[in-house]
């Protein structure tokens, strides 16, 4: 048994704990509770605790901090906080239950062992089955280490599940499903030529926050959209999680994938908890303070507004809110070196604490101005559940938004909807109708075509309907827009021709993002053609419809060299990464344009033609010795017979077409070879590239 330790007053900065080698200082937030207890446990799942200290207002209190210095406490010591407080929820929106314990929303390190999300959710002392915060050692060497420096244009993001990248078998890596396996798989990253990974939710969250059909068929939140500890990586994407070790190996991970010149990026969720609705679960910020922290009915407190289909909306606008998010973006730069954030619903945190629209919400404008993020990604899902959508438009200069209308169009396109040319072309130029008259950039947008929420690329050719049986809600979950074609059979086939032209236009769909101004984003196992059944939600699929299963990447090495070939392609060519917009002017010293517009014939577009299906356009190359491109987009049924721009003094070669069997489908560079035509012929439904040489 340990003993008993020498308690203080400590200080009420920093929040959390604070650790050196003469003991550790406690500090937690909380303006309205009267009384104030930390259980001290010898481990994670040990019954009871070895100390429980009663903290005084005279004495442990400063203005809205409650704190405790405990002398020559360890580190590795796990720790509950208990609080009580006046008020009824119905008039003061307060949740104080004395009985529950509560995680530190501050701690660095959280064991979910005895979790048990049912217990908390009813009145009563559920100590034997909360979640615990442990004390950590924040010490770690960097090597030297810092964020990177890539630029938003030469970026290219591949959006992946920490746990669902490395747990199937065919991983054979020797930790699979955290991240110490993800790091085993940097070099097939590497190959591939990304420069960021995106990191769906890493932040620790509640595994067991599903619908109670989808819990009773023995699913769990695979996702990790139900946070709450924003501060502590997940234990189940540890390996030793009951040592505490979750810092050190998630620091880990961001170590070596800079080493391998790559930089990671965070997709956060601060626009609800997993605390959900009026009758969630009391976590930690309900029981300290639910009402700064939440969104709650002017008339009846008890009522969590909801913006976000979660159950509850984080108030993140109140000033104390907005400054635990800032401090907490921070954190995950300066402490732990993440390169950006992708957030999610992030148009919920737009809204006042009345649930207005706010024109320039406090939180976004300090997350933007704030000097430690300055040279960080921020990445905004512009929209949230209750209708506000803000692609075009969300708040600040500095942020990046996922474009929706970019994927939509592109969809549309591929699918061969006629009549979209003109606004195919100006999302593919950067969308420079959204963002060009803000003083914004074509990096201000984020390109995608699929992500993990919705039809994989596989599925979004394999499928018209979405099938989502296996989730348990009779499929009402999912969206049921997809803009998808099954390409005339509904899931699995062994026709010949339409395998052959769902495989085609998967390349499609790659060469367009690949091509396209803006910050391409790539969903993990598209490159390989993974498939989840036509499943579009797989939020609570921790099983092999959600893994990658590495032997695609042998089955379709075709399609995974395709991409391989078409991110290199991206990187040799500037002009396809500008920082600024196009114009379709003359570039001082070349006698062309930046970029021309042709249809059947050269320099005719067909923009007014509502039939056309047939996108063409010469891309001058911007930068010495950088070869221009002209872009062949044909998604009609018919062969298109197209004459070739001359440009004096140059040669085309085809670099690639998507019509074409592999290898012949993408050529790398130096096995290009001068086309000796001036008519090139491009099958329906393909895209050729020529890039030029000079002769």
């Amino acid at each position: 048994m340990p003993q008993t330790y020498k308690v203080m007053s400590g200080k009420p900065y920093p929040s959390g704990t604070k650790f050196n080698a003469k003991g550790v200082n406690f500090s937690i937030f909380s303006r309205h509770a009267e009384q104030v207890e930390l259980l001290l446990y010898e481990s994670a799942d040990c019954d009871e605790p070895f100390q429980i200290i009663q903290l005084q207002k005279e004495i442990n209190r400063t203005f809205f901090s409650w704190h405790v210095y405990i002398s020559k406490l360890p580190a590795g010591t796990w720790y509950t906080w208990r609080m009580d407080g006046a008020g009824y929820i119905r008039d003061s929106g307060f949740r104080f239950e004395k009985d529950k314990h509560l995680l530190d929303p501050w701690a660095r390190a959280i064991s979910q062992k005895r979790w048990n999300r049912k217990a908390a959710c009813k009145p009563g002392d559920n100590g034997r089955t909360a979640m615990r915060s442990m004390v950590v050692d924040d010490k770690y060497d960097w090597e030297g280490d810092a964020p990177l420096a890539i630029r938003s244009e030469k970026s290219i993001i591949y959006e992946l599940h920490v746990g669902g990248f490395t747990r199937h078998p065919s991983s054979e890596v020797s930790k699979p499903g955290t991240f110490a396996g993800l790091i085993e798989k940097i070099p097939y990253l590497q190959q591939l030529g990304i420069t960021h990974v995106e990191l769906l939710p890493v932040m620790a969250f509640d595994e067991q926050d599903v619908p109670r059909n989808t819990y009773d068929l023995g699913l769990k939140n695979y996702w990790g959209y139900s946070t709450h500890s924003f501060f502590s990586p997940h234990p189940g994407y540890c390996v030793t999680p009951e040592q505490g070790t979750h810092v050190q190996e998630f620091r880990d991970l961001v170590k070596t994938l800079h080493k391998a010149g790559m930089g990671v990026i965070m997709d956060v969720v601060f626009n609800h908890t997993s605390e959900a609705g009026a009758d969630g679960p009391v976590i930690n910020f309900r029981g300290i303070g639910g009402k700064s922290f939440y969104h709650l009915d002017q008339y009846d407190k008890s009522i969590l507004r909801d913006y976000t289909g979660c159950g509850n909306t984080v108030n993140a606008n109140h000033p104390l809110v907005a400054r635990f998010i800032i401090s907490c973006l921070e954190y995950w730069v300066r402490q732990m070196h993440v390169d950006g954030f992708r957030f999610d619903l992030a148009s919920a945190m737009a809204r006042g604490e009345h649930g207005e629209v706010l024109q320039d919400p406090p939180v976004l404008w300090g997350i933007e101005l704030s000097e430690q993020l300055v040279k960080t990604k921020l990445i905004a899902e512009a929209w949230d559940a209750a209708g506000l959508y803000q692609v075009g438009s969300f708040p600040g200069y500095r942020w990046a938004e996922w474009n929706g209308r970019y994927r939509d169009i592109v969809r549309q396109f591929v699918r061969g909807d006629k009549g979209l040319l003109s606004e195919l072309a100006t999302r593919i130029c950067g969308s420079s109708d959204m963002y060009e008259h803000q003083g914004r950039l074509p990096i201000s947008s984020v390109n995608f075509v699929t992500c993990h929420d919705g039809f994989t690329l596989h599925d979004l050719f394999s499928y018209n309907e979405k099938h989502n049986e296996a989730n348990g809600e009779d499929s009402r979950d999912g969206c049921s827009n997809n803009i998808s074609y099954n390409c005339g059979i509904e899931g699995d086939t062994d026709n010949a021709g339409i395998l052959e032209l769902r495989r085609k236009q998967a390349k499609n769909v790659f060469a367009i993002l690949l091509l396209s101004q803006g910050v391409p984003m790539l969903l993990a196992g598209d490159e390989v053609l993974h498939s989840q059944r036509g499943n579009n939600n797989c939020y609570c699929q921790d099983n092999e419809l959600s893994w990658i299963d590495w032997g695609l990447t042998r089955q379709n090495a075709d399609n995974l060299r395709f991409v391989q070939l078409m991110i290199a392609l991206r990187k040799r060519h500037p002009s396809i990464m500008r920082r600024r917009f196009l114009t379709g002017k003359d570039i001082e010293g070349k006698n062309r344009k930046d970029i021309s517009w042709h249809g059947v014939a050269l320099n005719q577009p067909l923009w007014f033609d509502p039939e056309a299906r047939l996108l063409v356009f010469t891309l001058a190359g911007i930068e010495d010795n950088e070869a221009d491109l002209h872009i062949v987009m044909n998604m009609s049924d018919e062969i298109a017979t197209l004459e070739l721009p001359v440009i004096d003094g140059k040669k085309w070669c085809l670099a690639l077409d998507t019509a074409l069997p592999s290898p012949q489908d993408i050529i790398p560079l130096p096995d290009q070879k001068p086309f000796g035509e001036r008519f090139y012929a491009v099958n329906g439904k393909a895209i050729a590239v020529f890039e030029n040489t000079e002769f």
